[in-house]
């Protein structure tokens, strides 16, 4: 991993391939930028694509403090600045596409596009009531049992095996504090409305099969909004499904990236 310091936080990242336009991918909650490893190796061949640890995750430093969608969003604009990437597509999942919307937002003129890979977007009241106990049991202890327990549930019996019990075997990788700050900032306190609403360049949502997102509500304050969905996946499906990941992102491109 690479690494660049803003203001005293070491943010890592990897940066290969070489042609444009540029992918960058954002990991979700309390992963890194290996759930992106076979997209990293795909697109590898035709594009420069930048993975990033977020910032306290994996690599990258983990101060005290909130985590936040703006926080997050802003160190990744300045990021993409620093590596002087001109108009890249943004690809994030779960978490790391929140993290995109308010990107988008706050720095229209940075992407070129968005891709959202089964992001909680707009939850419905009785998703987040069965929420909180798992925000309660971040602060206790057990927060490791409670995350893995968490991502657990987010598999689908198709996922392979051996797939499940690895990425469960390395996955928090992230601080307790990071874990519950960022987990009540995208989930529990977040509303992504203004965020969708200030979000003007192409944006592809591709959910799994079990609905996280509200795509009626979300199109109507993003219009542009195209989606797809994987098949015979869950949660993780570029970990799962990656072939299918990368057909639909490369189509997504041929049609609205320049």
């Amino acid at each position: 991993m690479q690494i660049l310091t803003k203001e005293g936080i070491a943010l890592a990242y990897k940066d290969s391939g070489t042609n444009y336009p540029a992918i960058v991918l954002v990991h979700g909650w309390g992963c890194d930028h290996t759930v992106f490893a076979a997209q990293e190796k795909f697109f590898g061949n035709t594009h420069r694509v930048i993975t990033v640890d977020l910032r306290g995750h994996g690599e990258s430093d983990a101060p005290e403090g909130s985590y936040t969608m703006a926080e997050f969003a802003d160190d990744l604009a300045w990021l993409c600045h620093k590596l002087s990437l001109v108009k890249p597509v943004l690809v994030g999942h779960s978490m790391g596409g929140n993290v995109l919307l308010e990107l988008a937002a706050r720095y229209p003129d940075t992407p070129d596009a968005l891709i959202l890979i089964d992001s909680v977007l707009f939850p419905s009241q009785t998703l987040l009531n069965t929420l909180r106990p798992l925000a309660e049991a971040l602060t206790g202890p057990g927060y490791l049992e409670a995350y893995r327990m968490a991502m657990s549930s987010l598999f689908l019996s198709a996922d392979d095996e051996e797939k499940k019990t690895s990425l469960i075997s390395y996955i928090p990788r992230a601080p307790q504090h990071v874990l519950l700050s960022s987990f009540i900032h995208h989930l529990m306190d977040y509303d992504p409305a203004s965020a969708a609403s200030g979000c003007h360049v192409p944006i592809a949502y591709l959910g799994a099969t079990v609905p996280l997102a509200d795509l009626f509500y979300f199109k109507g304050l993003t219009p542009q909004l195209m989606v797809g969905q994987t098949l015979g996946s869950g949660h993780f499906s570029p970990v799962f499904v990656p072939d299918q990941i990368h057909a639909m992102i490369v189509d997504f491109m041929k049609v609205y990236v320049q």
